[in-house]
């Protein structure tokens, strides 16, 4: 198992967002991570990736415990977030925004890493000397994830990609996804479009009040009333 997540417990100050959350990942597996708005999320994957320390639980990646490996560890251990909203550096050309993703990797690799990285985006490869706040949403999406594959990421944690992106936007990005998962990269995927993130998914986890409220295959008949009967299952008891 690549990722064994075992009863997190996180959340800001005194206020506790995760409840004991257990969750796994195989290797080359897509799995989303579906949920209405303040179900947690978003947490989980920073809580995840050492972007927010744990009050409670594990995390082991690869066989590694992540505990204290913080932001850097996880990334230089293949645990790769692509955090919601486009972050890119808007002052700095395409190329720059790679290689600061790629800053702590050898010398050697860096150029190479970027062009593997490009070549998966076409659309900004052949913008790679304009500036990051030059590109249209979209572009800058694409150059978020691209970010993301600097790194060679054995699992990309993607947090609401097709945010703000026009439909074509999204089939692109979310195309991407099943390349991914095609060429043996496991992706975990924060998504609102229930239809899409199930086209290129595997497995789903749904969470609700900061709690996975059902685990099933993406396939599964009958998956959409599942869902909202776990959606609304757990609101009814807060």
């Amino acid at each position: 198992m690549l990722l064994d997540i075992r009863g997190i417990a996180a959340g800001y100050g005194k206020i506790a967002v995760l409840h004991g959350v257990d969750m796994k990942i195989g290797a080359g597996e897509v799995v989303s991570l579906l949920g209405p708005n303040g179900a947690g999320k978003t947490t989980l994957l920073r809580a995840m990736t050492g972007l927010l320390p744990l009050t409670g639980g594990s995390v082991h990646f690869g066989g590694q415990d992540m505990r204290d490996a913080g932001p850097r560890g996880s990334a230089q251990a293949g645990l790769v977030h692509v955090v919601e909203g486009h972050r890119v550096f808007t002052q700095l050309s395409v190329t720059d925004n790679l290689l600061l993703a790629a800053y702590d990797l050898p010398r050697r690799d860096r150029g190479q890493r970027i062009e593997e990285a490009l070549a998966v985006f076409p659309e900004i490869a052949a913008k790679r000397n304009d500036r990051g706040g030059a590109l249209s949403g979209g572009q800058q999406q694409m150059l978020a994830v691209a970010q993301g594959l600097v790194r060679r990421p054995r699992l990309l944690l993607l947090d609401e990609p097709s945010a703000g992106l026009s439909p074509v936007l999204v089939d692109r990005v979310l195309g991407v996804v099943s390349d991914l998962r095609a060429a043996g990269t496991a992706v975990l995927l924060v998504e609102q479009l229930i239809d899409k993130a199930l086209a290129v998914s595997d497995r789903v986890y749904a969470m609700a009040q900061g709690r996975v409220v059902l685990e099933a295959k993406a396939d599964e008949p009958e998956l959409h009333q599942r869902l909202e009967q776990a959606y609304f299952g757990e609101t009814s008891r807060a």
